[in-house]
């Protein structure tokens, strides 16, 4: 099959996209409002974009909607602020209850039953269920495109990591102990148990 996007419907791109592109770790990104509102919501298209400093960057997409921005970009362009949060199995459902359309005054943590806890240099909370949360300052965001489904990049520097103690040694995360999940197309998602190694040549 070949395809060419500019002729295709955009959700057929989006599918090979999000079948071919695989797996893809979740950010659980966490905000609040002007308003005082939590919110907290996953995004899959995500991945760490520098070490030095530690920057992490995810895309949030276009809804169909007068207003096209999600909560969570919403408030990021405004508090400049965001704490992404890494989604291990035992609360995967809880997760998954997050990623509804839902209106801006919805608390997700509420929604959820997770459990938001201050961070320490940022005003969104953390999630406490998560073992590794990592509170962010925005550095940019670029918009792809301005149509349904386009992409704004949302770029982040790390300026505090939180780990749970029981996962690490030497700053080295277990990766058996953190138990992440991530998405691969439509409705299906992985574990993370079945690995190998490869020795990267000099």
């Amino acid at each position: 099959m070949i395809v060419d996007p500019a002729s295709t419907d955009y959700l057929n791109s989006y599918k090979l996209l999000i079948g071919s592109v695989v797996p893809r770790p979740i950010a659980f990104v966490s905000t609040v409002s002007p308003e005082g509102v939590f919110n907290v919501a996953p995004f899959s298209f995500f991945t760490v974009a520098s070490s030095n400093p530690p920057v992490l960057v995810f895309t949030v997409g276009n809804r169909p909607t007068p207003d096209p921005r999600k909560d969570t970009l919403r408030n990021i362009t405004t508090a400049r602020e965001f704490v992404v949060n890494i989604v291990s199995e035992e609360f995967g459902e809880k997760m998954n209850l997050t990623s509804g359309d839902y209106p801006p005054d919805v608390d997700e943590f509420q929604l959820s039953g997770l459990t938001p806890i201050p961070s320490d240099l940022v005003k969104p909370p953390r999630v406490a269920e998560s073992h590794v949360n990592m509170e962010c300052r925005l550095l940019y965001t670029i918009a792809m495109s301005g149509l349904i489904n386009g992409g704004n990049l949302v770029l982040g520097e790390v300026v505090r990591f939180h780990i749970d103690d029981a996962l690490t040694s030497n700053f080295r995360i277990d990766p058996d102990k953190l138990r992440a999940i991530g998405r691969m197309g439509g409705n299906t998602y992985i574990r993370t148990r079945d690995r190998f190694d490869m020795i990267r040549p000099a």
